[in-house]
């Protein structure tokens, strides 16, 4: 997430004839009389609405295990062999929190990131890199833990926290503890204690950043300019969510070395963005069909149709197949194909109707 190509706009914006004047409707009105983005601001404080209960869930519960860590002296070997019914069942509803907050954003991913009032949250919540892996394209986020530690630079929120529930980071496990989870006499994917003070604070940190995205939300008001945007930002992202994809455990398997895209695959992410930019672009189809009816159809069309091509691969995966690699670098071209058709055919619109789109 977070990748912006705009320079697929100078690839495949070129104009075409527009059956009416440019920067107006058929019927003679501009797009910013004629535009109603009401929906699209709805849309999105509904999801901030859901996601803001969701991590406070996860909050709750990494208050929880931080409080029974706490009462052993974070002695994490006597935690387990003390507590090890109440840490299960608190880590496993601190999972499920999280597995609930991080599809609630990705709804919304595709306006957050692409609207340039709002977009710096998407590198602080899902985006960013850690300061050690892409100092570049760090998210500028700091963790101070209980324990008087700080984090630099650790990278996006849910990353962090997911890498700490799911113990896919050693650095912010609990050393010198086996936890078999289910008693099974081995130690399997996830069978885990996490530092408890990184998760504190990364719960925290999560909940904090929501409720402050809330907040710059609910004074936003999206432009046309804003949603053009987003459709030409977030729809040609393809070969990147399919590459994260590929190299994650639901297809290279133990081979992995991804930290985090471990509880979710990125095919329900792929969905839950288009998803979200099906929202945006019916807001503005009416007055796209006003300037040229069948591109605007067209365009409308291509984006259902990647969205039901990604939802086929994810419903396979479900089913229990298996992708290699290879397969999955075949299909990320096929989507990145109708991914750069989509936009072109967006891109065309915008310039149709003179929309201006966000550098």
């Amino acid at each position: 997430a977070g990748v912006l190509l705009l320079a697929l706009l100078v690839l495949s914006g070129c104009q075409a004839a527009a059956p009416a004047a440019a920067g107006t409707t058929a019927e003679g009105a501009s797009p910013a009389q004629a535009a109603d983005l009401s929906g699209i601001h709805d849309y999105l404080l509904g999801r901030i609405a859901a996601l803001q209960g969701s991590t406070a869930a996860l909050q709750q519960q990494a208050d929880r295990y931080y409080e029974l860590a706490a009462a052993n002296e974070f002695d994490y070997a006597a935690l387990w062999a003390d507590q090890q019914p109440a840490v299960v069942e608190t880590l496993a509803a601190a999972r499920d929190a999280w597995k609930a907050a991080s599809p609630q954003y990705e709804q919304m991913e595709g306006i957050v990131a692409g609207a340039p009032a709002l977009a710096a949250y998407d590198v602080i919540l899902d985006a960013g890199a850690s300061g050690e892996d892409d100092p570049a394209n760090a998210a500028p986020i700091d963790l101070q833990l209980p324990d008087g530690r700080t984090l630099l630079k650790p990278g996006n929120l849910f990353g962090v926290t997911e890498s700490t529930l799911w113990g896919t980071f050693a650095a912010y496990t609990a050393q010198g503890v086996t936890a078999d989870w289910d008693g099974d006499g081995a130690v399997g994917f996830g069978e885990t204690l996490p530092d408890a003070n990184v998760l504190k604070a990364g719960a925290d940190a999560l909940a904090e950043q929501v409720n402050a995205l809330a907040e710059a939300a609910s004074a936003w008001q999206p432009t046309l300019s804003d949603a053009f945007t987003m459709l030409v930002v977030m729809t040609p992202t393809m070969n990147e969510y399919f590459a994260s994809w590929r190299d994650s455990r639901f297809v290279s398997g133990g081979a992995s070395t991804q930290r985090d895209f471990v509880a979710i695959s990125r095919l329900a992410d792929m969905q839950d963005i288009l998803g979200g930019l099906e929202v945006v672009y019916a807001q503005v189809q009416p007055l796209a069909e006003a300037i040229d009816t069948a591109l605007a159809e067209q365009a409308g069309t291509g984006l259902t149709d990647l969205r039901a091509f990604v939802a086929d691969v994810y419903a396979q995966e479900q089913a229990g197949r298996k992708f290699t690699p290879e397969e999955a670098d075949m299909l990320g071209a096929e989507a990145q194909n109708r991914a750069t058709a989509v936009t072109g055919q967006i891109s065309q619109l915008a310039a149709m109707l003179a929309v201006p789109l966000a550098e």
